[in-house]
């Protein structure tokens, strides 16, 4: 149990003046410890007058629960779980330039939510210190901080903290795969292009996918996924919005040379007028930064073919198009393109997942030990990776096809690890438990491009499209059905 603390009306906490002296002076674009030697060099440390001498965050360690920290709240945000229940995160840091995340439970939270604001400066007194067990972390700390019912915060204006900054991850970086999978991190980009836009119908999340350009050229793919798919829809659309689009996407998800938002703690600002995304928008060719990115009708943004072909050219180059039907009568492994319906799941001994490298999707030899990956990454921990078997149908024809990692997150907007761990949070550790979510895979009607391999009865499947025109095109001109 928690004793509820008296909050006397002097350590009440006042919001701050809204406007900060130091916001324009620092720009984080580069590593974090560039960016706070540069803050050091143009800022003498102000010594803060306590009673009790302020810890630095990074000592922060569990053998104890009273703390006494000098802080700047970077960053907060709000988390409801599946059953409803809301509790609130945020990340702190000192003048060292040392963050370590924090949460504020349920219990507390009617305490402290209206109370807590983002860049505000402040001491904090006590709480409780754990592992960061968090899913995903948003900095390297190896510690979390817990309030109870005891600690104490009051605003004091502290000019010895560094302000409010972003901590951008390289585009190159992530293109090489040097990203931490379980690591949050702060991106920012020009939208050259946008490859793919799903409305929001019934059955279907909104999703848009653009490419973001950094100022040395690296290209990344980007997945906005519901609320931040429809407020760059609305941005886009929007008459009045000419030029070049800038987005800077906090607390994003790195995965396999691409990002997407996280579903709790991301913030999506489109040119919006602060430091970071005008100075991008400044360092822009002048050409560049009067185009408004372009829209490329049914685009598949992980295909690398000739531009000469139309977008089903490009899906069905090279392969044999079929229906189901016809599946059975192949004899060798072909290479094939169809229609159907996902119908239901053939469930596997092997349960929905395997075991792969953080960085390629080759199986990792043993679960619980690291290695190195014929691709050249060392992993240390290796990660679960979708592998789905599923029964598709057209007409009377069935068929079994095995979906991979990247094709069910593109659709399931998770990956397998996020939902894996979800699953043990939840109390379920058994593997062969199929997740609820798995459901939004069934009842899709989709074009594929698989490889069909008679021998296992089975196909593996290479890519798919479920846009309805798309889909419809190659249905109505390219597939014969048996006469």
């Amino acid at each position: 149990m928690f004793s509820k603390a008296s909050f006397r009306s002097d350590d009440q906490v006042n919001p701050l003046e809204d406007e900060d002296p130091y916001l324009s002076k620092m720009v984080f674009y580069g590593p974090l410890d560039a960016a706070l030697t540069n803050w050091k060099e143009t800022n003498v440390p102000e010594i803060v007058s306590c009673s009790k001498k302020v810890d630095s965050v990074k000592d922060i360690n569990d053998s104890k629960e009273i703390w006494r920290l000098a802080v700047r709240i970077m960053d907060v945000w709000s988390v409801v779980n599946n059953k409803g229940i809301e509790h609130l995160e945020m990340i702190v840091m000192d003048s060292l330039g040392d963050r370590i995340q924090v949460l504020i439970r349920h219990d507390h939270l009617l305490k402290w939510k209206e109370v807590i604001k983002e860049n505000m400066t402040c001491i904090i007194n006590d709480g409780s210190v754990y592992n960061n067990d968090f899913q995903w972390k948003v900095c390297d700390h190896s510690k979390k901080i817990v309030f109870l019912g005891g600690t104490t915060m009051k605003a004091i204006e502290l000019q010895n903290i560094p302000p409010k900054g972003y901590f951008f991850k390289d585009f190159g970086e992530i293109l090489q795969g040097k990203c931490k999978t379980n690591r949050l991190e702060d991106i920012i980009g020009a939208v050259s292009k946008i490859n793919h836009i799903q409305s929001n119908t019934p059955g279907k999340k909104v999703v848009v996918f653009v490419v973001l350009k950094d100022l040395k050229g690296n290209c990344i793919n980007c997945n906005l996924w519901e609320i931040y798919g429809s407020k760059f829809l609305a941005y886009y659309n929007d008459p009045k919005n000419n030029g070049a689009i800038v987005i800077l996407l906090t607390h994003a998800m790195v995965k396999d040379g691409q990002v997407s938002n996280a579903w709790s703690g991301s913030k999506l600002l489109i040119n919006e007028d602060i430091p970071e995304i005008q100075d991008f928008m400044s360092k822009l060719p002048t050409n560049e930064q009067k185009e408004k990115p372009t829209q490329s009708a049914k685009s598949l943004s992980n295909w690398s073919g000739g531009s000469q072909y139309s977008p089903v050219e490009r899906f069905i180059h090279n392969a044999k198009c079929m229906s189901l039907s016809q599946f059975c009568k192949i004899k060798h492994e072909t290479l094939c393109v169809t229609v159907a319906t996902t119908l239901k799941f053939a469930v596997s001994k092997y349960g929905w997942f395997y075991y792969g490298c953080t960085r390629c999707s080759s199986k990792a030899p043993n679960p619980e030990k690291a290695y190195e990956c014929s691709c050249g990454q060392k992993v240390e921990q290796p990660i679960p990776r979708y592998k789905i078997e599923i029964y598709v149908s057209n007409g009377e024809s069935k068929y079994r096809f095995v979906f991979w990692d990247s094709e069910c997150a593109a659709i399931l907007g998770m990956t397998a690890e996020f939902m894996h761990n979800s699953m043990v949070e939840n109390g379920e550790d058994d593997p062969m438990v199929y997740p609820d979510e798995l459901e939004m895979l069934l009842n899709k009607k989709m074009a594929f491009r698989v490889k069909v391999q008679p021998t296992f009865s089975q196909a593996s499947v290479w890519k798919l499209c479920d846009d309805e025109a798309f889909v419809k095109e190659i249905e109505n001109d390219y597939i014969v059905e048996d006469v």
